[in-house]
């Protein structure tokens, strides 16, 4: 309800207001009375709702022609439900008397125009404009209210070279499609326009993160202009004779981000011409909520498998790109291969890029996070990925260059999850970084605070640096399953790895070799491998730092032992640095139920290698397909593997992001 108005009465000659339909005005019956009234009363005409406030400790409410007292606390307010036809057509009188006698003392008559005027947006999150007489504010939650602004960071037309937010002007209808509706109701006399105006106004700082564009006399693209924005912060809005709904859109400029919550608010109001300085006679308010990137985790069905074709010294990664054809195949998801010629020779799609998606009532559409990596990639996802309903954003350090945690190996997000009291319907984001309070290698803060600022997936930052490489995804996955619990999180466990080789020892397979079937590669048995202290020493050391990260999952993401599977694997130190010994089986793409492994290349006990049996037995009864495959050559010896050579678009939650509440 907005502030109420107060207007002064007088004796000698009738006042003349206006009232909005919806409000409340304060009638002041005390400034100008007769000498020697004591009492008075108030009459009005049908359509005017006349009530009294005062407090009944103090005031007994009059009844028959008894009449309220002057002297005491007695206000009158007035309101009305719908706008006047014709000038001046409501009129409120209010007789003053001499104590209780019938013959008025004198009156004072007060002639209204009431004029229905309303900013609405889609506050009821069902897709389209209702009216809204509740509170306008933004609030989460089911019960919630407040309507939403995508980032218009698509490119729907294929002339332009840029996202359509940096238009000032829709580029196609299709544009306006990603923008969301805003109705400004203006009913009442003609007449009442002619003194007064419509003006629509934005903060300066709200300016540049909202736009808002004024649909006039058709449904053409040049049928719309941009009335707020950058360098717009009013309007005044023009109403035509008789017109009662004058139509807007708005689209957002900016995501959430550290100096930026997030939420706009727009203004319109209702503005005295005559007077002077112009005086707002009622201002309504709306508020609106930019629609946070939101990433989608490994459970979610995928639609789109993203590889590189390279080419170096030992050939081309034919066979790999081969073998994830098939996957995508058994997956049935789309196959997209970024050619040489756009890759420039970079094949570590995951760390350029990471697939989220932003979503209104009304439109929803994937965006593509660029990573500030920069390498052979940088410009695939802009001139590549960056189109028609497929948006765009990134984040640059300003005063130093990336790192190897700023790549986006080193970004996943969990499957949702409940930890005590408090829900994460869409995951939580991991983040990789250097042990806390030490000096070690972080992922740039602008980035940092862009993830944080979206609110909905709750960053955790885990402890990576003690790897070369330094990415979460060399150590942790996620996989689905059909079970109540929805998934397990899968962590590489060189503990499981030295007692599955002890193991087999024991059961007299001790010569069995490691990394049979290599011919570019040192064979080496399971009982040199146990022997090698220095190897069992290293994977120890990593161990301890993959149970630091065990807890901190844990105990952040209410995880129980059995939701954790220990994948075998081992590491060795390079300067202080761990790296994976054997092809990291971890680090794999995820397909539905479909899993493409990096191939162990293990040791090899009645013709099958045993890592590949362990992990078979360990994720086949959840009903997944463990597919290994050959990366050494063209990943595993340059620092990755599957994952990190691979990317997934993936099916959006079915869970709307304003239903939770952060």
């Amino acid at each position: 309800m907005a502030p109420r108005r107060a207007v002064q009465l007088s004796l000698k000659k009738p006042t003349y207001a206006v009232c909005v339909v919806g409000t409340e005005t304060l009638v002041n019956v005390h400034r100008d009375v007769p000498r020697g009234a004591k009492t008075f009363r108030v009459s009005g005409s049908s359509k005017v709702e006349v009530s009294m406030v005062y407090d009944p400790r103090w005031v007994t409410e009059p009844t028959g022609k008894a009449h309220w007292p002057l002297d005491a606390s007695v206000d009158v307010v007035i309101s009305v439900d719908t706008a006047s036809k014709d000038l001046n057509d409501l009129k409120v009188k209010v007789s003053y008397f001499k104590q209780q006698e019938d013959d008025p003392l004198g009156h004072s008559m007060l002639y209204l125009t009431a004029v229905d005027v309303s900013l609405d947006v889609d506050a009821s999150r069902i897709g389209k404009v209702k009216r809204c007489q509740r509170d306008k504010t933004w609030r989460w939650g089911p019960e919630g209210h407040g309507a939403i602004l995508l980032v218009n960071c698509d490119k729907d037309s294929r002339k332009s070279q840029k996202p359509d937010l940096y238009s000032s002007q829709p580029v196609s209808l299709d544009d306006l499609q990603d923008m969301s509706p805003i109705v400004l109701t203006c009913d009442g006399p003609d007449e009442l326009f002619d003194r007064h105006k419509l003006v629509l106004s934005v903060s300066s700082s709200d300016s540049r993160r909202v736009r808002v564009f004024h649909a006039r006399g058709g449904t053409s693209v040049s049928d719309y202009r941009q009335v707020l924005g950058p360098q717009h912060l009013s309007y005044h809005v023009e109403r035509q004779p008789g017109e009662q709904e004058i139509r807007f859109c708005a689209e957002g400029l900016a995501f959430p981000d550290a100096d930026f919550s997030g939420l706009v608010s727009l203004s319109v109001s209702l503005v005295d011409t005559v007077s002077l300085p112009e005086v707002p006679l009622f201002t309504d308010t709306v508020a609106l909520r930019v629609a946070p990137w939101i990433m989608t985790p490994n459970t979610q069905p995928p639609l789109e498998l993203y590889v590189c074709s390279v080419t170096d010294q030992h050939g081309s990664n034919q066979k790999f790109l081969d073998d994830m054809a098939y996957l995508a195949l058994k997956a049935n998801c789309k196959l997209i291969v970024c050619p040489r010629a756009e890759n420039r020779n970079d094949r570590w799609i995951q760390d350029e890029l990471e697939f989220g998606y932003i979503e209104a009532p009304h439109k929803s559409f994937p965006v593509v996070f660029d990573s500030p990596r920069n390498r052979g990639l940088r410009d695939f996802p802009y001139k590549r990925i960056l189109g028609p309903d497929f948006g765009y954003v990134t984040r640059e350090p300003l005063n130093s260059g990336a790192s190897s945690l700023d790549s986006f190996g080193n970004l996943d997000v969990s499957p949702p999850v409940t930890v005590g009291d408090t829900e994460y319907p869409l995951g939580r984001i991991l983040i990789g970084s250097s042990f806390p309070k030490s000096r070690g290698r972080q992922m740039a803060k602008v980035v940092r605070d862009f993830l944080a600022a979206q609110k909905v997936q709750a960053p955790l930052e885990l402890y990576s640096d003690w790897l070369a490489v330094g990415h979460v995804d060399e150590f942790l996955s996620f996989v689905p399953t059909s079970d109540p619990k929805g998934f397990r999180m899968l962590l590489a466990s060189p503990s499981a790895c030295l007692k599955l080789f002890q193991e087999k020892k024991e059961q007299g397979y001790g010569d069995a070799a490691q990394f049979a079937g290599l011919r570019y590669k040192a064979k080496r048995s399971i009982n040199e491998l146990l022997a090698d202290r220095r190897l069992r020493s290293d994977s120890l050391y990593v161990q301890k730092c993959i149970d630091w990260n065990r807890e901190v999952l844990k105990r952040e993401l209410g995880l129980a032992e059995a939701d954790i599977i220990d994948i075998p694997q081992l590491f060795s130190l390079k300067s202080d640095y761990a790296e994976a010994f054997f092809p990291d089986m971890v680090n794999m793409v995820v397909l539905g139920k479909y899993l493409g492994i990096p191939k162990p290349y293990g040791p090899v006990i009645n013709g099958r290698c045993c890592l590949e049996e362990q992990v078979r037995a360990l994720l086949e009864p959840l009903g997944l397909h463990c597919i290994f495959i050959d990366d050494y050559l063209s990943y595993h010896r340059l620092e990755g593997e599957i994952h990190c050579g691979t990317n997934v678009r993936r099916k959006p939650f079915a869970f709307k992001w304003w239903h939770m509440v952060p």
